[in-house]
C-alpha cells in the first residue's frame, strides 16, 4: 500500500501532533510528497510562521485557506438559529468548524491529484468521524490515512519526544501541554488536571483564559450591548452593521471582558466515552441568549416547541460531523422557514459572568400589551376562561370520577 502513495494532503494546523506527522509520513511512504493545508476559521496568530514551518519540517508547499466568514455565515448562524447546544452547555465550536475545514481539504487533494489525505485526529476523539464523514463526501474514492490509529507513538509524551528527536520545534512544554482548539467562535482546554472532573479550572491563573477573564476579575459596572437580528441572523450591535467575523470578533470582546461564556463538563463523545472539557465561547454565549429572547416574542408556542424538540437532534448533527447530510439539510429548512418573522433588537447587560434581559422588540412581535395586562381591557373576556377549564380538565375529571365509581364497588 505504500508504494501506491505518492502524494499526501494533510489537514495542518502546526500543532504537536500535524508537526511529527509531516516527518513520519515521508519516513513510512516512501518519502512522498507532503502537502499541508491549513484552514483559517480564526485561529489568529496561532497560524504565524506557519509556512516556514510547513517546510522545514518537509511539506512541499502549505495552503492557507480563508474560511471565516463561510464558517460563521454558513455553519455558525444556521446552529444558533437552530438552537442546537449539545448536552445542553457545549455550543459545538469544534463541532462546526471540522466540516468546512475537512470539505476544503477534499477539494486540494482532488485539485493536486493527491493519493490519500491525512489526519492528526486521535483514534479515541470525535474529530476523526467529523473529517472523514466530510472527506467522504467529497472525496468519496480518497485513502485517509490516520496516523494515531496506526503508529507506534501511545502518548503526548512520545510525540513530544519523536518532535525532539526531529528537531521540530513546538509552541508547548510538557508542563503545560493542554489540548487546545481555537477558532473564531470558541477555545477548548482538555487534558492535564483537567482529566479529573474533580478539580476546579483555574479560570484566575494567568495564561489559562485566553479569550477573556474570571468572572471574579471582570469590572464592576455592567457593559450593555443591543443586537438586531434580520430573519435570524444578527446583522449589527449597537446600531453598527457588520458581517459575520466581525461581529463576533466584537462580540467574543465585550462578553470575555464580562466573564461570559465560561463552560466546564463532562460530555458524551460520539466514540462512547465521557470526556472533561473547558470551553470559552464569549461571544457566541451572547448570541444563543439574544436569539432565544427575540423568539420568545416571534415564534408561536406551537412551532416554538417542535423547533426546541428538533434543536437536540440538530445539535447531535453538527456533534456527530453529520452536516453534509440530508437529514440536517432538510432541518436547516425547517429552521429557515421559523426565522421568517425573528427580526428585530435585543438588550442585554453583560455583568460578571451573567446575560441580563435589558429589552426585547420586533416588529413581528406576537406580544400584546392589551390582551396580557393585569389591568382591565376589552380584548379578553376571563369569564370565558371557566369553559376553556372545564373543557381542558374533563380527562382529569372523568377519571377521577370513574376511580370513585370503582373503589366504591
Amino acid at each position: 500500500m505504500a508504494k501506491e502513495i505518492k502524494k499526501v494532503v494533510l489537514a495542518y494546523s502546526g500543532g504537536l501532533d500535524t508537526s511529527i506527522i509531516i516527518p513520519w509520513l515521508k519516513e513510512n511512504y516512501n518519502n512522498c510528497e507532503v502537502i499541508a493545508v491549513s484552514g483559517d476559521v480564526g485561529q489568529g496568530t496561532e497560524l504565524d510562521g506557519l509556512e516556514e514551518k510547513a517546510i522545514k519540517t518537509g511539506a512541499s508547499k502549505l495552503y492557507i485557506e480563508d474560511l471565516k466568514k463561510e464558517f460563521i455565515e454558513e455553519y455558525v448562524y444556521p446552529t444558533v438559529q437552530a438552537g442546537a447546544v449539545y448536552e445542553n452547555r457545549y455550543l459545538l465550536g469544534t463541532s462546526f468548524a471540522r466540516p468546512i475545514i475537512a470539505k476544503r481539504i477534499a477539494e486540494i487533494a482532488l485539485k493536486e491529484g493527491a493519493d490519500a489525505i491525512c489526519h492528526g485526529c486521535t483514534g479515541k476523539g470525535n474529530d476523526q468521524v467529523r473529517f472523514e464523514l466530510a472527506i467522504k463526501r467529497f472525496a468519496p474514492d480518497m485513502q485517509i490515512i490516520a496516523p494515531w490509529r496506526i503508529w507506534d507513538l501511545k502518548s503526548r509524551d512520545q510525540e513530544i519526544d519523536y518532535a525532539e528527536a526531529h528537531n521540530i520545534p513546538l509552541k508547548i512544554n510538557r508542563e503545560t501541554n493542554y489540548s487546545k482548539d481555537k477558532n473564531l467562535w470558541h477555545l477548548s482546554h482538555e487534558g492535564l488536571d483537567l482529566e479529573d472532573p474533580a478539580n476546579e479550572p483555574q479560570y484566575e491563573k494567568p495564561g489559562f483564559l485566553e479569550m477573556g477573564v474570571s468572572p471574579l476579575q471582570a469590572p464592576d459596572k455592567p457593559t450593555y450591548v443591543t443586537i438586531h437580528f434580520e430573519q435570524g441572523i444578527p446583522t449589527a450591535i449597537d446600531g453598527v452593521e457588520m458581517d459575520g467575523p466581525a461581529l463576533v470578533a466584537k462580540l467574543n470582546e465585550l462578553g470575555g471582558a464580562n466573564g461570559i461564556g465560561l463552560a466546564d463538563l463532562v460530555e458524551n463523545r460520539l466514540v462512547g466515552m465521557k470526556s472533561r472539557g473547558v470551553y470559552e465561547t464569549p461571544g457566541g454565549t451572547i448570541l444563543y441568549h439574544a436569539h432565544d429572547v427575540l423568539e420568545t416574542i416571534t415564534i408561536d408556542k406551537e412551532t416554538a416547541r417542535i423547533k426546541q424538540y428538533l434543536s437536540i437532534k440538530f445539535a447531535d448533527i453538527v456533534y456527530n460531523g453529520q452536516w453534509f447530510t440530508p437529514l440536517r439539510e432538510a432541518l436547516s429548512a425547517f429552521v429557515t422557514e421559523t426565522q421568517k418573522t425573528v427580526t428585530g433588537d435585543v438588550k442585554l447587560k453583560l455583568y460578571k459572568g451573567n446575560i441580563i434581559n435589558a429589552g426585547v422588540t420586533s416588529p413581528y412581535t406576537l406580544y400584546d400589551e392589551e390582551v396580557a395586562t393585569f389591568d382591565e381591557d376589552d380584548v379578553y373576556d376571563q369569564k370565558d376562561s371557566a369553559g376553556f377549564i372545564n373543557l381542558f380538565g374533563l380527562p382529569i375529571k372523568v377519571r377521577a370520577k370513574l376511580e370513585q365509581k370503582r373503589g366504591q364497588q
